[in-house]
């Protein structure tokens, strides 16, 4: 097929297809690559501005709702009043709604924050931010171990974005033999925009699986929402294996093929 035929073809949401110059053993060849794009995108609640993420610009909804939840702005879903996302001349404005309440205690520990891609902490102020203390999740309903490798084949199968650009990461929450998943340039952006997408399910069974390391962000993403299980494509770092082990998160990484290694709370994985 010509590179004109190919540069013709559709292109996933939110990526765009450039003409390079691939050098191969020597030999050159023109061809079209399909890149993600990276767009900045500034989380405004209640008019003030509290921080601007690079992310990629889907399902911005799902982000800021998972966003507000994971950083503990808000409660539950029902406190998000209302959001409007708003193109502006350099990126994205994602405009939030909270209650007074909650908008007063944002403001006394307010931070502004740069994010970078895949930075979940970039811009913390202080030890005590970054090192957030968070309640111990009750028990999870125990599943069998193939269901959590049922769960990571299927994110693989399911990212369009990545597949075309190789530059996205997965987050998915799996339950029932369903899965949802989202996309993103940022892992962490990934996890909250899944998160946000099934924060008004009513259960939190199943199982949170990422196409990443698994850092303490990550784990505290996950504990924050209330989901019992995560489990990475790669490995977990040793801070989030001690955070798992305090706040009742079973942890699983290297979730490769027919294997994984359960790091804590192992009785929720039925072998």
């Amino acid at each position: 097929m010509s590179i004109t035929a190919l540069l013709d073809l559709p292109l996933p949401a939110e990526s765009t297809r450039v003409e390079a110059l691939r050098i191969d053993r020597g030999q050159t060849e023109l061809r079209p690559e399909t890149l993600a794009e990276e767009t900045p995108v500034a989380l405004v609640f209640n008019g003030i501005s509290h921080a601007v993420m690079m992310a990629s610009p889907l399902d911005l909804e799902d982000f800021a709702l998972g966003f507000a939840l994971t950083e503990g702005i808000i409660a539950r879903p029902g406190e998000l009043l209302d959001l409007d996302v708003v193109p502006v001349a350099d990126g994205v404005q994602v405009e939030i709604r909270i209650p007074e309440q909650r908008f007063a205690a944002l403001k006394e520990h307010r931070r502004n924050l740069t994010g970078r891609t895949g930075c979940g902490l970039c811009g913390q102020d202080s030890l005590e931010n970054v090192i957030r203390p968070i309640a111990a999740l009750p028990r999870a309903t125990p599943m069998p171990f193939t269901d959590v490798l049922t769960a990571m084949d299927q994110l693989g199968a399911l990212q369009p974005l990545n597949l075309a650009t190789g530059a996205a990461h997965a987050a998915g929450w799996w339950h029932a033999g369903s899965i949802v998943v989202r996309e993103d340039i940022g892992r962490h952006n990934a996890l909250d925009k899944v998160i946000g997408a099934v924060a008004r399910q009513p259960v939190r069974d199943g199982v949170l699986v990422i196409s990443s390391r698994a850092s303490y962000e990550m784990v505290h993403k996950a504990a924050a929402a209330g989901f019992g299980i995560l489990a990475a494509i790669s490995a977990p770092t040793a801070l989030a294996v001690r955070l798992a082990q305090d706040t009742g998160v079973t942890l699983a990484g290297f979730v490769r093929g027919e294997r994984l290694t359960v790091y804590s709370h192992p009785e929720r994985i039925i072998t």
